[in-house]
């Protein structure tokens, strides 16, 4: 049997498709005579659009990849090639985003802009990529294959229509099978039913429906019934979607990736140009905080939420023998959440490994310094806590688990730790208020040495999320995005079946907020890259250093018993009445009011739902800043010397 799987645009670029390298992997562990191709078909899309537009760079596909992902331009933009039509609804998407519809929303869109250039690159792609989806048809169909698979995520669905069409157009014969997350519930039925060039939808994990149907095409009608989850039509050419199987994806039956088209893909594309290519490999799948508290705005695992993970020993191999064999060292795991007793298992045999990774992992933000110092050692360089928020009233409306100031400690600890935190501040949960936000944002020039957000948005509707399944939670009105409409010439019952993302009457803060919340957003990513808040610790105390631009201090020394005590009990969240009282069981007294109101004022301190934690970051070259501070200090006259402020004044230092 001769197969052929597909990626497309606007697929990431930067690393290869885990879906399908799985899907190659199992299909010759199960077929050894099967002959598979994987073809990248958005690596061709690069060379394709930079060969016509030069111009074109990587910002403008992450884009179409990433930014646009909540507003649809980058299906929109291949709705063309799907319809055959160069024109289709351009009106209509004019008037949901072009100039008239910005300057509506109060944004200009001056000539010579870069919206503007984007705008135009947009009309020129959706005028012009039937050229490229025809030209990625015939080459598949050059190949003779009788199993064309797509795998589907986010912004990669009209592509994967729009060849699949043409594929069938140039070899009816040849089978088209949909697969991957856009093609879950609902959203695979009315896929299925609406376009009758996709034969076949796999929905749930794949490797539990893909050998069956590959078995089935040999096979009569009753063949296809027993595949879970499976769309496919009857002898009365009547669309039929088998249950998804209630068993999950046991871990033993994960099987590693096969990425050798990738590498050698990137290799020769115009894409090497751009980025450093990476790996992508998976040690778990599900949620196991999920299982029991599934945040409400989460609309991922539509498949199943159930955690299951890969045993250290196969993990460990399964990535030292692909990090090996491509001789790429970044590696991206795209699990839910971190496996926690990998802290004891897997992520120690890395760092004694010494394999010089850098890996990229989900976590659950509540984790601790000890525990994030392991992660650092076995090789993991970035981190992605899920913090969302940093006010605790809100993080219960998430039911996320934690609050604003263990998310926080998290970015504390990171930065003091050299890991990059990625995360993103969102609103608009029914049940806010502005003062919710506005109490964190005056706290944001505190924050200023630690990792920003990378986005700030307003909360998106997601299919199987608890807001989208239980209307009750706030959001009973919800209909399809705009760009499905824009996209997709379907009625509107149909158009909400097959959405993921859903436009919903606002709740929680208004735009005021919501732009305030922005504008400080930004000032704390503008600052951020010459701040600095650290500390290390001397037989004399304990020294601070400060270049944050909000506080007019350089350094800072902690040097009585009470100030330490306060400052060590600090690094957990604490209520002032603990720390009064256990002021009162060492020293005798509970008065630190004084102590508190300065540090307040120096910018050390984060407060919220009643709970303090300081925000200095561990100095990681304390030996050179003690160096560094002393040479300095002798090295200059006595009156050009800068003063040692003390944490408080002369009259509470007592205290």
């Amino acid at each position: 049997m001769r197969i052929t799987l597909v990626n497309v645009p606007w697929s990431p670029i930067g690393f290869p498709s885990v879906a399908l390298g799985l899907l190659k992997s199992l299909t010759l562990k199960e077929f050894p005579d099967a002959e598979v191709d994987v073809i990248y078909g958005n690596l061709d899309f690069v060379d394709w659009v930079t060969s016509r537009l030069p111009e074109f760079n990587y910002e403008d596909y992450r884009y179409y990849d990433l930014e646009s992902c909540y507003i649809g331009t980058g299906d929109w933009v291949f709705s063309s090639a799907l319809y055959h039509d160069p024109k289709w609804k351009v009106p209509e998407f004019l008037e949901q985003f072009g100039p008239r519809s910005q300057a509506d929303h109060g944004q200009e869109l001056a000539h010579g802009t870069s919206e503007e250039r984007r705008m135009q690159t947009t009309l020129w792609l959706h005028e012009h990529v039937e050229e490229f989806t025809d030209e990625l048809a015939r080459r598949i169909v050059a190949g003779r294959p009788e199993v064309v698979g797509f795998t589907t995520t986010f912004q990669t669905l009209t592509a994967s229509m729009a060849v699949a069409r043409r594929v069938k157009e140039l070899a009816p014969e040849t089978l088209t099978v949909f697969g991957g997350a856009n093609c879950e519930g609902s959203m695979g039925e009315a896929l299925h039913r609406n376009f009758d060039f996709v034969d076949y939808v796999v929905r749930g994990e794949g490797e539990l429906a893909w050998p069956g149907l590959l078995r089935a095409l040999d096979g009569d009608e009753a063949s296809f019934k027993a595949v879970p989850g499976l769309c496919w039509r009857d002898g009365a050419d009547t669309s039929v979607h088998n249950p998804v199987s209630k068993k999950p994806l046991p871990p033993a039956a994960m099987v590693m990736p096969h990425y050798d088209e990738y590498v050698a893909q990137f290799a020769k594309s115009r894409a090497r140009f751009w980025l450093e290519p990476r790996l992508v490999l998976e040690s778990s799948r599900g949620c196991w905080w999920g299982e029991k508290h599934h945040c409400t705005f989460c609309g991922l695992n539509g498949a199943s939420m159930m955690f299951r993970s890969k045993r250290p020993e196969q993990f460990f191999n399964d990535l030292v023998t692909l990090t090996e064999r491509h001789k790429i060292l970044d590696v991206m795991i795209v699990d839910n959440i971190l496996d926690m007793s990998y802290l004891d298992s897997l992520l120690p045999r890395l760092a004694e490994a010494d394999l010089d990774l850098r890996l990229m992992y989900e976590m659950k933000a509540n984790m601790k310094y000890e525990q994030l110092e392991i992660i650092a050692k076995g090789g993991v360089v970035c981190v992605q806590p899920g913090i969302e928020s940093l006010n605790s009233k809100v993080l219960k409306l998430m039911d996320k688990g934690v609050s604003g100031c263990l998310n926080v400690r998290v970015l504390r600890d990171a930065e003091s730790l050299g890991l990059t935190v990625a995360w993103a501040y969102l609103y608009g949960f029914p049940g806010e208020t502005d003062e919710d936000y506005s109490q964190i944002i005056e706290q944001f020039p505190v924050l200023h040495h630690l990792e920003p957000a990378g986005g700030d948005d307003r909360l998106a509707v997601q299919r199987f999320a608890p807001y989208f399944e239980n209307p009750s939670l706030g959001f009973d009105e919800r209909w399809a995005a705009p760009q499905y409409g824009l996209t997709y010439d379907l009625p509107e019952k149909e158009l909400f079946d097959i959405a993921y993302i859903f436009k919903a009457t606002h709740k929680g803060i208004g735009n005021e907020m919501a732009w305030t919340l922005r504008s400080s957003m930004n000032e704390w990513r503008d600052a951020h890259w010459h701040s600095q808040l650290s500390y290390f610790e001397t037989d004399e105390g304990i020294t601070l250093t400060n270049t944050r631009p909000g506080f007019d201090w350089d350094v800072v020394q902690l040097t009585t018993e009470v100030e330490i005590a306060l400052f060590q009990m600090l690094d957990q969240p604490r209520k002032l009445e603990y720390l009064q009282r256990e002021c009162t069981k060492r020293f005798g007294t509970s008065d630190i009011s004084a102590v508190i109101d300065r540090w307040m004022e120096l910018g050390l301190l984060f407060t919220d739902d009643g709970r303090l934690i300081h925000v200095v970051t561990r100095d990681r070259n304390q030996r050179f800043m003690q160096i560094r501070v002393g040479q300095s200090l002798a090295a200059r006259p006595e009156t050009d010397r800068p003063a040692l402020q003390p944490a408080v004044s002369a009259q509470s230092a007592a205290v």
